[in-house]
């Protein structure tokens, strides 16, 4: 098996990740199992946007230095989840990317697109005029891990503000990242990825998270 590497891409993972107060217990353990990662996972922070939508839950789209990625689930299998890359673009974006790949995505009513190109500004405009999509402000400062050859990361995430821990496992072999949740203590927490936990955060969906 090819060697997992952190930043790197590889043929599509599996997924756990969850959201909630404190996951301090699985935290601890997650850092002494790990193996030694390098220093550029060690710590890392991002501010992105991600775009939610009340009538999709299977595209997950974001906005991170000016650049849109859309991943779509693809299955569950065992409790994890396997998504793939729909789309990568660019700011300013052309209308027929629009028309043909990001607002089919969200599944919402198609504005009006009047002209050939849009900026940031002008999408998020059109992202905040329909009421059955949201513009998400997402902090994440991320701390790096590998277990059981799974990619790991801990999580101090504000979501519009609001601070959630968030932990994962992720690796393209499914019994190594059911190890790794054994080995830290997060089994039969339950799974959620960014789309579900930043709709229960600012109440599209009225479920709670994993430890409330």
């Amino acid at each position: 098996m090819a060697e997992l590497k952190i930043g790197e891409q590889s043929k599509p993972r599996f997924e756990f990740r969850s959201f909630g107060q404190c996951f301090c217990e699985a935290h601890k353990r997650m850092a002494r199992l790990s193996v030694p990662v390098p220093e550029k996972v060690w710590e890392r922070q991002s501010d992105e946007i991600y775009i939610i939508s009340a009538k999709n839950d299977i595209n997950n789209t974001k906005i991170r230095n000016g650049k849109m990625d859309i991943k779509t689930y693809v299955q569950t299998v065992d409790g994890l989840e396997q998504w793939n890359p729909l789309m990568k673009g660019e700011f300013p974006i052309s209308r027929e990317v629009l028309e043909k790949e990001v607002f089919p995505a969200f599944m919402v009513e198609m504005p009006a697109l009047t002209k050939d190109t849009y900026t940031y500004e002008e999408f998020i405009e059109m992202v905040k005029a329909n009421p059955d999509l949201a513009a998400v402000r997402v902090h994440k400062q991320r701390f790096g891990y590998m277990v059981n050859d799974t990619i790991c990361e801990v999580g101090n995430v504000l979501i519009n503000g609001a601070k959630v821990v968030t932990i994962n496992s992720e690796s393209t072999e499914i019994e190594d990242i059911k190890k790794t949740l054994k080995d830290v203590g997060l089994e039969g927490v339950e799974n959620i990825n960014y789309l579900q936990a930043i709709k229960r955060v600012i109440g599209m969906s009225d479920k709670p998270l994993a430890n409330e």
